[in-house]
């Protein structure tokens, strides 16, 4: 679908991107349907069938509601993708891999000839494009899964996601889950394996599409989702579950600088996109929740600033993305130019791959993926009730209260304590955190101190495995500066003896974790 890019970028960035044209013309056709309560379940508009009125319908810009009998009327070019907006209490079909079917893709003459193959000649617009929903209980409180990054490089990789992540979901009772883009690993011939592995966990599965996900032999970013859309639809939408309303963006421009250099990326929305989530935000109560869910994290947009005039002056918006490979709550204020009365949170959300599937193998096989800000590889689960909502990180293969990382010395001398420093990576933590520090079973609660920097834990592992030489593994990358670690010193004059170290955190929303461990200080017992 073609986006033009914001005037953000540089001039040259722009004459780069060889869009032709605007997406719907004066002269395109009109795409016409019916949105119905689907009784039977046979997909088909079939006679003593309830039409919706009041749904939302789209073509990627206008936005468009079904009147008394259920019929919309949408203009369309010869590129176009006509898609229903789910509201709330209704499902839209699944596929196989329990992929949505909300969308009819328009393509007369198909894509272009592409490595990984786009969508086939569609032919004419059908006289009536319809969309069937059937009706779900959804609750004001529900939960969905946060996947970033699994991608992939090849089957093998695959298979790890199923042993690392996806076994032990089995039985979730997640409303849905969501990919926030780089699904794969630059070979796209990988989505439907991995859509069939994650369809083992039996819920709704949607796709954002990252900067992995696109094809890299397209000639402009007009023909960079042709892959995509062929097997998961729209690279942007939105959908209602419960009260809250969900957007899913594709902030991945695609271009060529000059004839005959390398492609790149950048991140931005663009104008149809922009005009789309307009759109689709002024049929949005203003005191509805509204999560927007993106690859590249916003705050490195190139037009986010004229997102952010369309979310600012909502009280219940949030943001999630993922793309860098670490976890971090971001506040964005008035630095980067927000106006609106509070911050606005957005999540960079932690990886399945971790850190791309590197370093050493464990005992399963699969690496340890440890991210270069200290903290593991696995998921995320948001818990929304109402207005309120909560992020619980999930360390892939480990127990759900696995929250902290400790790093003290095994043993100290003693009479050194005071100089020794406790460390705390507290995997979801952020600024609004609270962590604190005691020794023994009634120590005296210390207060820990906020630093962002290297997870020493990662450089020690790092150098430990570049000692090592040649591997038949995949090198870590180079550390990184984590906002999520806290240090303090130890408590001055703990007698000889082994003593536990505890430390507690008190997240943003109030939850309490902790995590312990052992230290050794040397000298006679008393």
């Amino acid at each position: 679908m073609r986006r033009l890019i914001g005037s953000a970028v540089t001039l040259a960035v722009v004459l780069s991107l060889a869009v032709v044209g605007a997406r719907f013309q004066e002269d395109g056709d009109l795409a016409r349907g019916v949105v119905f309560h689907d009784a039977n379940g046979n997909r088909a508009f079939d006679e003593g069938e309830k039409p919706l009125p009041d749904v939302r319908v789209s073509n990627g810009r206008e936005v468009v509601h079904t009147d008394a009998e259920g019929r919309y009327e949408l203009p369309v070019d010869d590129d176009a993708i006509v898609f229903v907006i789910k509201p709330r209490g209704w499902r839209t079909p699944l596929s196989d891999t329990q992929l949505p079917q909300f969308y009819y893709v328009h393509k007369p003459h198909g894509s272009p000839q592409l490595k990984y193959g786009g969508v086939e000649p569609t032919g004419p617009l059908p006289e009536s494009i319809d969309f069937p929903l059937t009706p779900q209980e959804e609750p004001d409180q529900f939960r969905a899964i946060l996947f970033g990054d699994p991608q992939p490089r090849d089957a093998k990789e695959v298979e790890y996601i199923e042993r690392d992540v996806l076994h032990e979901l089995i039985g979730t009772d997640a409303a849905f889950g969501v990919t926030l883009g780089d699904i794969v690993f630059d070979d796209l011939s990988l989505f439907e394996p991995l859509a069939q592995s994650s369809a083992v966990l039996g819920i709704p599965w949607y796709n954002v599409i990252g900067n992995h996900d696109i094809n890299y032999d397209a000639p402009h970013d007009g023909l960079s989702d042709e892959t995509f859309e062929r097997v998961f639809g729209p690279p942007y939408y939105s959908f209602d579950y419960g009260p809250v309303h969900f957007i899913v963006l594709d902030d991945i421009q695609w271009f060529i600088p000059a004839p005959g250099q390398k492609g790149r990326y950048v991140g931005g929305l663009g104008e149809e996109q922009m005009a789309f989530i307009k759109n689709d935000l002024a049929q949005i109560p203003e005191d509805q929740m509204v999560v927007l869910m993106m690859h590249i994290p916003l705050v490195n947009v190139h037009d986010r600033q004229e997102l952010y005039r369309l979310i600012e002056q909502r009280p219940f918006c949030l943001s999630i993305s993922g793309h860098t490979h670490h976890h971090e709550h971001r506040f964005i204020t008035r630095d980067d130019g927000w106006q609106g009365p509070e911050p606005h949170h957005h999540i960079i959300n932690v990886t399945v791959s971790g850190s791309w599937w590197q370093g050493a193998p464990d005992e399963r096989g699969i690496p340890h993926a440890t991210m270069a800000d200290g903290a593991p590889n696995g998921y995320s689960i948001i818990t929304f009730d109402g207005h309120k909502y909560a992020l619980d990180y999930k360390a892939a293969g480990r127990s759900a209260d696995y929250q902290i990382a400790i790093d003290a010395p095994e043993t100290i001398e003693a009479g050194a304590e005071g100089e020794a420093w406790v460390y705390a990576n507290v995997f979801n933590g952020s600024e609004r955190s609270k962590v604190e520090l005691r020794s023994g079973a009634d120590g005296e609660w210390l207060a820990m101190e906020r630093s962002v920097e290297e997870d020493r834990v990662f450089r020690r592992l790092f150098q430990f495995e570049e000692a090592l030489g040649e591997t038949p593994w995949r090198k870590l990358p180079e550390p990184k500066e984590s906002t999520h670690l806290w240090k303090a010193r130890l408590p001055a004059d703990l007698p000889p003896g082994v003593h536990t170290l505890t430390v507690r955190t008190t997240d943003m929303h109030g939850r309490t974790y902790e995590a312990r461990r052992l230290i050794r200080v040397s000298g006679s017992v008393r």
